[in-house]
This record gives C-alpha cells, sequence and structure tokens, in this order.
C-alpha cells in the first residue's frame, strides 16, 4: 500500500508535461503558443523529490560505518524519505538557442534520517544517528531547446545542515551536535511548457558533502562523516520575465494552471501571535504562558487531475514551520487553528491530503462551478452524488461554515472555526484515512463517513489497523429568509477507541496515591456528540454563524480539544458598508465546558493533550471574544486579530489573556 500511494503521487506529477497543448483557462490571452515558449528572464518554482544517500562515519575511538539514509514511505505516519522545495532563478537565452541560467533552491525533507548499532569494549551498545534538516544547492545551467523540450545539465554548490546524535540507550542518555556542509550538486533533467507562464520538469540531482567533524563531549567522542544524497525531483515553473519593474506577480499574484485534465494551485501563510502579560499565580506543565510570542508558516500545493467522467484525483505536498504559543497548550478553544499539535523549529515537509473524488450527477448540469484549490472548474446538477476516499480532514466535508471555518482567511480560534465538541478524527496535524458519501436533493445534504482515529488518542500515528474508528453523519437543510440564502447541519459522531474515562484515573491516582493519568485507564469503549451549525446572510454585506454541541462528558479527546459542551455565534462584515468592498470584519464569541469528572482530573494534577494547569480549584467556563480586520495588499491579504481569553483551560485563577496577531495569506 505504501509503494502505490507513492507510485500514484509521482505518476500524477510526471503526467504534467503530456498536457503541455492544453490551452489554460487562467493563462494570460497574450500568449502566442506553447511551441514558442519563451524561457528567459525569472522564474520561481517548487519541486516534490523522493530521495537517498548514505553517510560514512568514524569516531576517534573506533568504531565506524555507513549508514543507509532512507526511510519507505509509512501511510499511517505520514514520514518518508521525500521532500519538498522552492527554486528560483534566470536564463538567459543565446541567439544559437542555447541557455545559459542560474537556479538556486531550498528542500524540506520529511525524513532523510538513518541510525547505526555497534558495541564498545566495556561500555555496552551504542548508536549513532543522522538526520539531514534542510539543504539546498546554488547552481547553472546548460540547456538547448528541441521541439518544445528544453534538456539540460546543472551543476554547483549544495549546502546541508544536519543533526547527529550520539545514544547510550541503556542509560537512555543522547547528546546532540549540528553540522553545516558544504559540496557539490551534479545532474540533468528535462523541462518543458505547459502553459504561457508555466513549464514543468523531471530532473535527478547528486549532491556530495566531504568528511566533517563534530565533538560529543559527555561521551568523550569526536565524529568524521561525509553524506551522499540523490533525488529525484518534478517541479513547476513560473516566468516572471525578464524585467522585475514590469512584472505583476507582485500586484496581481500568480495565475493558476487549469488545463482540460490537470491543475494547479497553492497557497501560503504566515501567522505571529503574542499573548500578553497577564495573572498567573501558578502554572502547570500545560499552562498557557504569558508575555510569549509564537509564529507559524505554511505553504501548500494543490496538483489535480482528472481520472475519467466525474473523478478527479488530488494531492495536496505543503511546507509547516512554526509552534503555536506555548507549545499549542493551555487553552482548550486554542487561538490558532493554524497551529498544529506538533511544532517545528525548522520547515518540513508532509503529504497532507491525497484522495480522490467521485461526483455523480443525477440531472442536469446546470451549477457553474470555478477552480479553486482541491476543486476543478465545470458543471454539476444541483441534484448529485459525491464520494471521497482517500487522506483529508473530516473539516473539509463536515461542519462547514462559510463565515467561519477556515482559519488562513476567517476566524483564527479553534473553538469559533469548528465546534470544539465535534472529536473529529484525525492525527496531529488534522488530517487522516477515510470516506464520505454526500447526497445533495434538493433543499437537503445528507453526509455519511467512516475515518481512521488516531493510535493513541492525540498522537502522530494514525491506527493501521483501522481497528479505531470513527463514524460521522450529517444532515443539511438549505432555505431563505426573505430573499437571503441560509442553511442549518446537525453533526453527529461516533468513535470506537482505546480511551480513558476521568472518573476512573482519579479512583486508581486516589488508590496508588500518585497523580492521576488518563493513560493508564484506557480501554475500548464508545464517545458520541452531536452539534448544529448555522450560517445565515442577513444583508447583501453582513453574514452570522452559530454553533452548539455536546459530547460525551466522562471520556478524553480522541483527536481535537478539551470540551463538553459549547456554544458559539458571531458576524462576518463586508467592508463594502464603509467604502472598502475587499476589507471583511469578523466579530465572533465562543462559551464552552466540561464535566464535574475531566474538572475533579484535572484538579487532582491530571493532564490532557492540551490542558493541565496542574491544579483547578476554581473552574469557570473558558470564553472567548475574536476580531479580525482583513484587507486585501496587492495579491495578498492581510489581517489584524485580537482574541480575549476568559479563563483559560477552564481556570478562574489565571487570565483574562489578550492575545493579538497578524496574519499574510495569498493563494492561486
Amino acid at each position: 500500500m505504501r509503494q502505490a500511494v507513492m507510485q500514484g503521487v509521482f505518476a500524477m506529477l510526471i503526467a504534467a508535461p503530456a498536457l503541455g497543448n492544453e490551452i489554460a483557462v487562467k493563462a494570460p490571452p497574450a500568449a502566442a503558443g506553447l511551441d514558442r515558449f519563451d524561457w528567459r528572464g525569472f522564474y520561481v518554482g517548487s519541486h516534490f523529490s523522493h530521495l537517498t544517500g548514505d553517510s560514512n562515519w568514524a569516531a576517534a575511538q573506533g568504531p565506524s560505518g555507513t549508514i543507509g539514509l532512507f526511510d519507505m514511505f509509512d501511510a499511517f505516519r505520514g514520514s518518508g524519505s521525500y521532500a519538498l522545495g522552492l527554486q528560483g532563478g534566470y536564463n538567459f537565452v543565446l541567439p544559437s538557442g542555447w541557455l545559459l541560467g542560474v537556479e538556486a533552491d531550498i528542500v524540506t525533507p520529511n525524513l532523510i534520517h538513518g541510525s547505526q548499532s555497534f558495541a564498545l569494549p566495556q561500555d555496552g551498545t551504542r548508536e549513532y544517528q543522522t538526520r539531514t534538516v534542510l539543504s539546498g544547492t546554488v547552481r547553472g545551467r546548460l540547456g538547448y531547446e528541441v521541439h518544445g523540450w528544453l534538456p539540460y545539465a546543472t551543476a554547483g554548490f549544495a549546502w546541508s545542515y544536519d543533526r547527529l546524535h550520539w545514544n547510550n540507550p541503556a542509560a537512555d542518555q543522547q547528546e546532540t551536535a549540528l553540522l553545516w556542509r558544504l559540496g557539490w550538486a551534479a545532474g540533468a533533467g528535462v523541462e518543458v511548457p505547459l502553459a504561457p507562464a508555466w513549464s514543468a520538469r523531471v530532473e535527478y540531482l547528486a549532491s556530495g558533502f566531504g568528511k566533517d567533524a563534530v565533538d560529543f563531549p559527555a561521551a568523550g567522542q569526536r565524529v568524521q562523516s561525509d553524506l551522499m544524497l540523490h533525488s529525484l525531483r518534478l517541479g513547476l515553473n513560473y516566468r516572471i520575465g525578464e524585467d522585475l519593474g514590469k512584472s505583476d506577480i507582485f500586484t496581481r499574484g500568480v495565475d493558476a494552471i487549469e488545463l482540460d485534465r490537470f491543475a494547479f494551485h497553492g497557497q501560503t501563510t504566515f501567522t505571529w501571535q503574542y499573548a500578553l502579560p497577564f495573572r498567573s499565580p501558578y502554572r502547570g506543565t500545560n499552562s498557557l504562558a504569558p508575555n510569549q510570542a509564537r509564529q507559524t508558516w505554511d505553504t501548500t500545493l494543490y496538483i489535480g487531475t482528472k481520472l475519467w467522467e466525474g473523478a478527479e484525483a488530488w494531492v495536496n505536498p505543503e511546507i509547516d514551520q512554526g509552534y503555536g504559543l506555548s507549545g499549542t497548550f493551555g487553552v482548550a478553544a486554542f487561538p490558532s487553528a493554524e497551529s498544529y499539535k506538533v511544532g517545528s523549529d525548522y520547515p518540513y515537509a508532509r503529504l497532507t491530503r491525497y484522495f480522490v473524488r467521485q461526483t455523480i450527477d443525477l440531472g442536469e448540469a446546470t451549477e457553474t462551478i470555478s477552480g479553486s484549490p482541491n476543486q476543478f472548474a465545470g458543471k454539476q446538477s444541483p441534484d448529485r452524488v459525491v464520494i471521497t476516499t482517500g487522506k483529508f480532514s473530516v473539516g473539509d466535508i463536515f461542519d462547514v461554515n462559510r463565515y467561519a471555518h477556515d482559519p488562513r482567511v476567517d476566524f483564527l480560534n479553534w473553538g469559533l472555526v469548528d465546534a470544539t465538541t465535534f472529536d473529529y478524527a484525525a492525527d496531529a496535524w488534522a488530517f487522516t484515512y477515510g470516506g464520505a458519501v454526500e447526497w445533495y436533493t434538493g433543499a437537503w445534504t445528507v453526509r455519511a463517513g467512516l475515518f481512521d482515529l488516531p493510535a493513541t488518542p492525540n498522537s502522530t500515528n494514525l491506527d493501521p489497523s483501522f481497528s479505531q474508528f470513527q463514524l460521522v453523519g450529517e444532515i443539511e437543510r438549505r432555505y431563505n429568509v426573505f430573499g437571503r440564502p441560509g442553511k442549518v447541519m446537525v453533526t453527529g459522531f461516533l468513535n470506537r477507541a482505546r480511551l480513558g474515562r476521568f472518573d476512573e484515573a482519579v479512583r486508581q491516582g486516589q488508590i496508588t496515591g500518585t497523580t492521576p493519568s488518563i493513560d493508564l485507564v484506557r480501554r475500548y469503549t464508545s464517545k458520541t456528540g452531536v452539534s448544529a451549525n448555522l450560517e445565515q446572510q442577513l444583508t447583501d454585506d453582513i453574514g452570522m454563524f452559530a454553533r452548539a454541541g455536546f459530547s460525551s462528558p466522562n471520556l478524553e479527546t480522541n483527536a481535537f480539544t478539551d470540551a463538553d459542551r459549547t456554544l458559539s455565534a458571531g458576524l462576518s462584515i463586508s467592508g463594502r458598508l464603509w467604502g472598502r468592498a475587499d476589507d471583511t470584519f469578523g466579530l465572533g464569541g465562543l462559551v464552552h465546558n466540561i464535566s464535574a469528572s475531566r474538572i475533579a482530573y484535572l484538579d487532582a494534577g491530571g493532564m490532557t493533550a492540551i490542558i493541565g494547569d496542574g491544579r483547578l480549584p476554581n473552574p469557570g467556563s473558558e470564553r472567548v471574544i475574536e476580531a479580525y480586520y482583513s484587507l486585501p495588499v496587492y495579491s495578498w491579504r492581510l489581517t489584524a486579530d485580537y482574541q480575549y481569553i476568559a479563563n483559560p483551560a477552564y481556570n478562574r485563577d489565571r487570565g483574562p489573556v489578550s492575545v493579538i496577531a497578524t496574519r499574510l495569506h495569498t493563494q492561486f
């Protein structure tokens, strides 16, 4: 299965050059034709790569070896030896037709890693590990266009930033050393036009680094090692032109590719948040810390192809970096849905989605659909069946609200973009495997889904046996009130998983005289919940949303956050009311609470995946007010955001907290 998934990703990307003779829907009309593609000038792009390599190492006191750097793709961990990179360069075309160019890139691996165990005389087993954190190159290119294709050779400088470990497993001791490497890169590839401003390429690149040394003082070891990497890259480039001053890429943005059977979109989002100083008489392991700032950054590619009538496949490789406030701890309605439950100082690659969608029209296709990320342009019937299978987010299909659901463009708080009691199936990055069926008929839609739950609650790994699963059902009713559209949805879920009960954890802690731990009382059981979701257009410029929900009060959270009852509502207001039609102002509020059993667990010092101040003598409802203002800045959207959080982690002793944020987002 793992090999099949990776082969499917590569096959879809490799198929792109064959589409070069199609007409791009959004291509600039001035382009004369792909047979006269202009390679000259600046370009930017991205690539997806499959990597392998090795590292020869030798310690000063005897041990040595060779480490293979390759990890098979693990579908339920999302890990493997793949990477996503960004590149940019400049091409100069000679009158003879030869192309001379220079290109620089940065590569964000998912996992380029290896380890080797060995025995030291009279000292037991040790382990040496190496991992490439980031890498990149600066290279020249030499090519010649042949019938529209551009074969080329490339060579230049390479760099790598590695993390090395010397481990003593018996004593659970580990030393870490960081190492910058400089070396060479060489390879060859072929590039072909896709659309008037776009080209696709496939490239092989080898990167070699000579021996460098690091010290592990506690172990008394100095280790020398080299590094060799091989990568097969599949990429896309967007031509800017020879004169950056005349380009509109900075003001209008990038044109998406939308061909007859292939589409390519992208987005990038940067957020920065700061929690102002607040009252904090005590603090626990999972407490929100006052007076701190954190940032996150992500870039996502949306690559799609049409398979057969009504069917399309999409792959979303993504680069992630950064942390939530306090490492995404301390507030149940966490203030940034752009923050995952895992964080990283350095950017890394993930395959967030890869899925197939089949649409079966039950009537005449009269509704026009605009092309967008994970959606081809076209027509569909109002009455239809839609089947989605693969890896994606439950929130892509369920509990959707046009005014409060996308933290990249509207509200940031977890409790305003989703119902906090909707404990939807997900890994720590909010994605999972499963399938959903949607039946649209008249003013009604009925949805049902089956999804894989994490192996342990709130973990990075999904259950490979699928023995822990979630059933989701949703009924949607669309209507008009005085000519204004609205809809109401009711969503219910059933989780079958190994979960702990808070009352049992407290009793066990009392019996053993220890701090209660939910991890120690898990057993296979059922968790249920239901929520309602309302959206209503009030005027041409004002929309309203509201959610309410509850879930099983004595069971821990599978994958989302700590909440047993929730209520939220708010408004989205267009700036057209004050003469700025492209601006948006949002205002929302949330109140949610937890059960007496969860309060007792937290008061006894227990921790959950999100909250835990070490005690909870004065519990209260967690309450949030969020306001944001979003405006366009050329091809970007800039957002200022403020959140007021009362009783963070349901603790009246701490806070209230004021959180300010800014967000910068663009997509094509």
